[in-house]
C-alpha cells in the first residue's frame, strides 16, 4: 500500500503542476446523476460521473471514437462481463485538460442507452480516475466540479461537527473511496462515496448479517429488483437505526440492499447520491481526506411510499415492461402479474421509460394513489394504486 501512495503522490505532482488557480466545470442533474460536457478524442459528449467506476470513461459503442484497441472485463452485483476498449488519446471534461497518458483506456458498451437511464442526453459513464489525481470539489449547491490546486490542503481544515466534517479514507481500494460507517454497537461497515449510487446508501444482506441487524437465514417480508449493467438483482428496503456515515452522524435513514453477497472482499457497498447532494464534498485524495460541506442542512432521507412494482424499458419488445411485483404489496393485490406493460403512470404516456425514471413516477408520498394504464396479451387495464410504505425492519441490535 505504501509503493502505491507514493505512485499516486507522483502522479499527483504531475497531474496538477500546471494548476495555479481553481478550475471551474459545471454540471447538471439527471435522474439522480451527475451530467457533465466532455470531449473524448476530439468527439463531444454528455457522461455521468460515477465515482464509483475506477476507470476513465465507458460510451455507448455506437459512439465513434476510433477503433478498438483491446478488451476489458467488468463486474457488477449479478455478474462479469467483456467489452471492447479504445485508447484515449485526448480527454477533456469542461474547460480542463487532462493528459491521456495518466488515464486508462475507454470502455465501449454495446447497446446502452444512458440517455434513457438517467432521463437527460447523455452519452456514457465519467469514472474516478479523472478526478482522483485532482482536490476536486463536488459543488452540489452550485453544480460544479471544482479542480483546485494541490497547494489547497483539506487535512489542514477545521471541522465544525455540525455543519462541515473532515473524514479519512480506509487504507484500502486503489480506485476508490473507501470509508467507514460506525453503528452504536461499535460495528463497522466499509462503504465507498458512489456518486452513481441513485440511492441513500446501498449494501449487501451478508453485510447485516455480519454487524446483527439481520437474522441468517430470515426472508424479507417485500422484495423488490434493481436494474444494474449486466441485468436485474432481488433487492429490498430497510430502515437503518441511527449511525454515523463517513463520520457524520444521522438519524434513521432508509436503505437499498442487494439480495446477493458483496461483489468485494474488502467493502461492504456504498453510500449514494441520496445522500451526497446535501453535501459539497471535497475529496483529496493524496492526503487520504474528505471535506463534507453540509448545505442544506438535511442529512438523512425520508420513507417514500410504493406499489411495488419493478419496471423499465426492454429493448427486445421495445415496451416498458414490469419484470417484479412484490408480494403482498399493492400492485399484487391489485392484480399487477409479471410481465405486464406499463402504457401510463398518471396519463403520462411511457414508451421508453428506463428503470429509474420510471421507479421516481411510481413512488411518492405514502397514501397517495397513483393511476395506471396496463397492458397484458393486447388487453387494456386502468387501475389505481394507493402507494404504501414497503419498508423491512432490521434485527434488534
Amino acid at each position: 500500500m505504501a509503493s502505491m501512495i507514493s505512485a499516486l503522490l507522483v502522479s499527483v505532482v504531475s497531474a496538477q503542476a500546471a494548476l495555479t488557480a481553481p478550475v471551474e466545470v459545471p454540471f447538471r442533474l439527471g435522474e439522480n446523476a451527475i451530467i457533465v460536457d466532455a470531449t473524448v478524442n476530439g468527439r463531444k459528449v454528455s457522461l455521468m460521473f460515477d465515482s464509483g467506476f475506477s476507470g476513465t470513461v465507458i460510451l455507448d459503442s455506437a459512439i465513434n471514437i476510433g477503433p478498438a484497441t483491446g478488451k476489458q472485463g467488468l463486474q457488477d452485483f449479478v455478474g462479469r462481463f467483456e467489452a471492447d476498449t479504445v485508447k484515449l488519446k485526448s480527454f477533456k471534461v469542461g474547460a480542463m485538460t487532462i493528459p491521456a497518458t495518466e488515464l486508462s483506456d475507454a470502455v465501449m458498451m454495446p447497446g446502452s442507452d444512458y440517455s434513457l437511464s438517467y432521463g437527460t442526453h447523455c452519452d456514457g459513464i465519467m469514472g474516478f480516475e479523472v478526478i482522483r489525481r485532482f482536490v476536486t470539489e463536488i459543488n452540489f449547491e452550485k453544480n460544479k466540479f471544482i479542480f483546485h490546486p494541490s497547494s489547497v490542503d483539506v487535512s489542514a481544515r477545521k471541522p465544525d461537527g455540525k455543519k462541515s466534517f473532515l473524514s479519512k479514507l480506509l487504507p484500502i481500494g486503489a480506485d476508490s473511496v473507501e470509508m467507514s460507517v460506525d453503528l452504536s454497537t461499535g460495528k463497522k461497515l466499509i462503504m465507498a462515496l458512489d456518486t452513481g449510487n441513485a440511492f441513500f446508501a446501498t449494501t449487501h444482506k451478508d453485510s447485516l448479517e455480519r454487524i446483527g441487524l439481520w437474522t441468517v437465514g430470515k426472508a424479507p417480508k417485500f422484495m423488490g429488483s434493481s436494474g444494474v449493467a449486466s441485468g436485474t438483482v432481488d433487492s429490498w428496503d430497510i430502515e437503518m437505526p441511527p449511525l454515523n456515515i463517513f463520520g457524520i452522524p444521522v438519524k434513521e435513514t432508509y436503505w437499498s440492499i442487494i439480495d446477493l453477497p458483496s461483489s468485494s472482499a474488502e467493502g461492504d457497498g456504498t453510500i449514494g447520491f441520496d445522500f451526497l447532494r446535501h453535501f459539497n464534498t471535497t475529496i483529496d485524495y493524496a492526503r487520504r481526506r474528505v471535506w463534507f460541506d453540509n448545505f442544506t442542512g438535511d442529512r438523512e432521507n425520508e420513507l417514500e411510499g410504493e406499489t411495488g412494482i419493478s419496471a423499465g424499458y426492454n429493448p427486445k419488445t421495445k415496451r416498458t415492461e414490469i419484470f417484479n411485483v412484490a408480494p403482498e404489496s399493492p400492485a399484487e393485490v391489485a392484480g399487477v402479474k409479471d410481465g405486464d406493460e406499463i402504457l401510463s403512470i398518471d396519463a403520462l404516456d411511457l414508451y421508453r421509460s428506463g428503470y429509474r425514471a420510471t421507479r421516481n413516477l411510481l413512488r411518492g408520498k405514502i397514501g397517495s394513489k397513483v393511476k395506471l394504464a396496463t397492458s397484458r396479451g393486447g388487453e387494456l387495464r386502468r387501475i389505481e394504486i394507493e402507494r404504501k410504505a414497503l419498508v423491512n425492519y432490521p434485527t434488534k441490535p
